[in-house]
C-alpha cells in the first residue's frame, strides 16, 4: 500500500503525485491541511511536519526522491 501525506500548493507533492500516476500506481492520498486527523497520522508515524511524506509497504519516505523510490516499488513488485 501506498500512501502520500500533501497539502495542495506543495509542489514536491504535485511531483510525487504525476510519478505514481505515470507508473499507474494505486495510492491513498491525505492532505494533511485539510485532515487534522491525517496531519497527526502523519506526525506520529513519521516524526515529520514537513510534505511530502510517502508510505510504502510501511517504509516511510520524507520528500520526493524518485530514485528511492524506484527501488521501494521494485521491491514490492519482487514480493508479488
Amino acid at each position: 500500500m501506498v500512501i502520500i501525506y500533501t497539502t495542495s500548493q506543495c509542489p514536491y507533492c504535485k511531483i510525487t503525485r504525476e510519478y505514481f500516476q505515470t507508473r499507474d500506481i494505486s495510492y491513498q492520498e491525505r492532505n494533511v491541511e485539510e485532515d487534522g486527523d491525517a496531519f497527526a497520522e502523519m506526525i506520529q508515524r513519521s516524526g515529520q511536519m514537513s510534505v511530502p511524506v510517502i508510505e510504502v509497504s510501511n517504509t516511510m519516505l520524507i520528500g520526493f526522491d524518485g530514485q528511492r523510490l524506484d527501488e521501494l516499488m521494485s521491491n514490492i513488485t519482487q514480493e508479488l
